[in-house]
């Protein structure tokens, strides 16, 4: 078979635009450094061929400048140093720029989570962590001491969600008073009053959350009936670990201002006792005014300090302390706890906390056919208070047990804090954040007393 001429002329091009095309790609970084749009000739003298040529070059040329700035910027943003000295006395000398702030905010937060690959190489996690807290104080409105013991708490991104939180108010709720109304027909005389409301949640059958209300929610013929008391959905958590049963004997032993005893009251249905304890004498005004407008028949008012009981009075079937402490799970709705609470105070309270649980559980009949139950709970998030205080009483009252709050949801007690460990059954012990349950920072613990007596562990006891 012959090639013709045609053809052999035909091949040899082709060979060689092929040894062209791999020389010029070879070419096209050192060209690439000298060519600009401006360079392209767009003459019509050149073939489509060249011209195509050419552009593909420019094309490979912008995107290697684009994929190399993006990999600059991804190395200034992921190496993040703190200000120096100078810089940091400079923005003292000036008024906040909480703008800034809030960035260099966000930007340390991102180091501390993944430390070991965006640290600056200077400074130690020390450093980023002071000058993270010292940011966090200044934005938000903390002293430097409870922030310190918040982050302790959290971890970074969690804390910032709690800060978040702390800055809007909860959603207002009411308890249904299910001594006078069903909180079916408590909605549905709202509702036609322009109230908007919704049930707070599957856990819950008698609270309502108020989302609008065209006259005061503490106002309305509803509210002076007693047919609902505004009433944190937090608190209701106590009481319902509590469990009360009818006919029983029951002490609420820091009671004011009267949610928890009536609410106590209603679930009992007015039979039993219900011993509504306050050492504020002040408070009890308000106490008795809740007890008489919502109904409560069953109640008996005193004021007395709670560490006085059982010598008072005892036998008490469940007792029910939800115990006075710092309000950190209340921040948004007192402000104040920010930066009024010091060291001292946390000791003073933690050590009341303490005495008042042994109090309580002293106060219970371990025999009694029902009962036999203390919760413990508290507004406050921190462990001093909380997880700190029950595995005290644990170990100064071994006849006492943690069981079961019965609640279906909530964060598990801790069992170990920076490097404490407490009793394991802590776990059953519950929690609520405002940034996870959009409720008051609560703590519930519920214990069972096995016996009346018990081998005392120190001389105190």
């Amino acid at each position: 078979m012959t090639v013709s001429k045609l053809d052999e002329f035909d091949a040899s091009d082709l060979e060689e635009d092929e040894d062209e095309d791999e020389d010029e790609e070879d070419e096209d970084e050192d060209e690439d450094e000298y060519m600009d749009s401006d360079e392209i000739d767009e003459d019509e003298t050149l073939t489509f061929e060249e011209k195509a040529k050419r552009h593909e070059r420019k094309r490979r040329r912008d995107e290697r400048l684009a994929e190399e700035e993006l990999q600059t910027n991804i190395q200034d943003q992921e190496h993040f140093s703190l200000p120096t000295t100078e810089e940091l006395m400079q923005e003292q000398e000036q008024p906040p720029d909480l703008t800034a702030i809030h960035q260099r905010i966000h930007e340390v937060a991102r180091v501390l989570a993944n430390f070991s690959q965006l640290r600056d190489g200077t400074s130690s996690r020390a450093d980023y962590v002071q000058q993270f807290i010292r940011d966090l104080c200044a934005y938000f409105g903390y002293s430097e001491f409870l922030m310190a013991k918040l982050f302790d708490l959290f971890q970074v991104s969690e804390l910032l969600e709690f800060l978040e939180a702390n800055e809007t108010p909860r959603p207002i709720t009411i308890r249904t008073n299910t001594l006078k109304t069903r909180r079916r027909d408590l909605a549905q005389s709202l509702i036609s009053r322009g109230v908007n409301l919704d049930p707070v949640g599957k856990w819950s059958k008698v609270g309502l959350q108020v989302f609008d209300s065209p006259v005061p929610i503490g106002a309305t013929p509803e509210y002076l009936a007693g047919h609902y008391m505004i009433q944190a959905a937090s608190s209701f958590l106590p009481v319902m670990a509590l469990a009360p049963r009818e006919h029983e004997r029951i002490l609420d032993m820091a009671a004011a201002p009267g949610g928890k005893t009536t609410y106590i009251a209603a679930l009992t249905k007015n039979t039993g006792c219900v011993f509504a304890n306050d050492a504020n004498k002040d408070r009890l005004k308000s106490l008795v005014a809740n007890i008489h407008r919502l109904g409560a028949r069953n109640v008996v008012v005193s004021n007395y300090d709670g560490r006085e009981f059982p010598g008072i009075i005892g036998g008490f079937d469940r007792v029910l302390l939800d115990s006075p402490c710092s309000g950190t799970g209340v921040i948004a709705k007192d402000p104040s706890v920010k930066l009024n609470k010091t060291e001292q105070d946390f000791k003073l309270l933690s050590q009341i906390q303490k005495e008042l649980i042994l109090s309580a559980i002293d106060s219970v009949d371990a025999n009694s056919a029902t009962g036999g139950y203390i919760v413990y709970s508290t507004c406050s998030i921190t462990v001093e208070e909380n997880e700190d205080v029950v595995n005290y009483a644990l170990r100064k009252r071994p006849n006492v047990k943690l069981v079961e709050t019965g609640l279906s949801f909530g964060v598990e007690g801790f069992v170990n804090y920076r490097g404490k460990a407490f009793h394991p059954s802590l776990a059953m012990t519950r929690r609520y954040y405002p940034h996870t349950h959009n409720m008051d920072g609560f703590y519930v613990a519920k214990l069972r007393k096995t016996s009346n007596t018990f081998k005392a562990t120190s001389k105190e006891d």
